[in-house]
């Protein structure tokens, strides 16, 4: 939900409750389980820690193990539901993966227009997809591309019903696109929901890829062009004196932040001095910044693409407070890296 002017005040309550250690019994054991510091919790650590350990249990299991550790009173029943949905959740992390690399695997034959752009829209299908993750592949490849995404799975082992889910870019209302699906060839999904930019939808396997030219061909009358150019919006450059751990937690305290009240983003160059892979996918650098004193840690989740990162780099970047190492530590969260201009 975006974080409007109610909802940060509901968050940020929230937030300071946590925090103080005033969370139910449930709450604290996932805290705790996640390797998180409930006095130093934000709401990236709720969106990418504590919620993703809750629906794990629906995606594959049972919703209701998720649902019982929020509800109980007693704080070892919360350990141990804790414990379990950490595990189903590491669980589902190497099942999506597995599928992401299955989808990068259809990516790569996936034929492009004729300026040699990703197609206006991608639909994808694979017979031994999960179909309680499917969701999260498409978020992935819509992050990746830019570009509207339905992945599907079987409902159900062997089953001839797909289940489909949608994620869409701004600009493109999803839930409206598979309503123009729906009115154009009836009877083609067998039923659909959703909003602007996530749906769901069911529709017989043997319908995927009448579904697919239908889908493409009401997003390329739909979608503006414009917005297929993934645009990220930068509050500027940071200058040398603010790399350091105030102006971090200044930054951290000024949310809580997400959809519709985004953190600062900052842009800059900088010069590569080592870097590793770190989790397989993900790259962790050293840069060096004119006027910095010292080197800058950084971490690019998912920025490993195989290629040695160039010698400078422009990068998009978010300043960030590293309590792994120390309570001075800071760190630059890269969102997107290229080479710098006359590189």
């Amino acid at each position: 939900m975006p974080l409007d002017a109610n909802n940060r005040a509901l968050v940020a309550a929230g937030l300071r409750r946590l925090r103080a250690g005033k969370g139910c019994a449930g709450l604290q054991a996932l805290i705790e389980v996640s390797g998180r510091k409930a006095p130093l919790l934000s709401a990236s650590d709720i969106g990418f820690a504590i919620a993703p350990r809750i629906n794990a249990a629906g995606r594959l299991e049972d919703m209701a193990l998720g649902i019982e550790c929020l509800l109980t009173d007693d704080t070892a029943r919360a350990r141990e539901l804790a414990d379990l949905l950490h595990g189903i959740n590491a669980e589902r992390r190497g099942v999506q993966q597995a599928m992401v690399d299955d989808a990068d695997a259809a990516l790569a034959v996936l034929p492009a227009q004729a300026d040699g752009a990703s197609p206006v829209a991608v639909c994808l299908c694979h017979p031994d997809w999960h179909p309680g993750v499917v969701g999260l592949v498409a978020s992935k490849v819509k992050e990746r591309l830019h570009r509207p995404v339905v992945a599907f799975a079987p409902a159900e082992p062997g089953s001839d019903l797909l289940r489909g889910s949608a994620r869409s870019i701004p600009g493109l209302h999803i839930r409206d696109a598979l309503a123009a699906v729906d009115s154009a060839h009836p009877g083609l999904v067998e039923r659909f929901g959703g909003h602007a930019m996530a749906a769901g939808l069911t529709l017989a396997a043997t319908r995927f890829d009448a579904f697919d030219a239908a889908f493409r061909a009401v997003v390329e009358a739909m979608v503006d062009p414009a917005v297929l150019q993934a645009e990220l919006r930068s509050d500027g450059e940071l200058q040398a004196h603010e790399f350091d751990r105030v102006h971090a937690d200044a930054l951290r305290d000024g949310g809580p932040w997400g959809q519709g009240f985004p953190e600062p983003l900052f842009d800059g160059v900088f010069e590569v001095l080592d870097w590793k892979i770190v989790g397989e996918r993900h790259l962790k650098l050293s840069l060096r910044r004119d006027g910095v004193r010292g080197a800058l840690n950084a971490i690019h989740f998912g920025g490993w693409t195989g290629a040695a990162p160039p010698a400078r780099c422009r990068m998009a970047y978010r300043l960030a407070g590293d309590d792994w190492r120390g309570p001075r530590a800071i760190q630059l969260v890269i969102e997107h890296l290229e080479p710098a201009a006359g590189d």
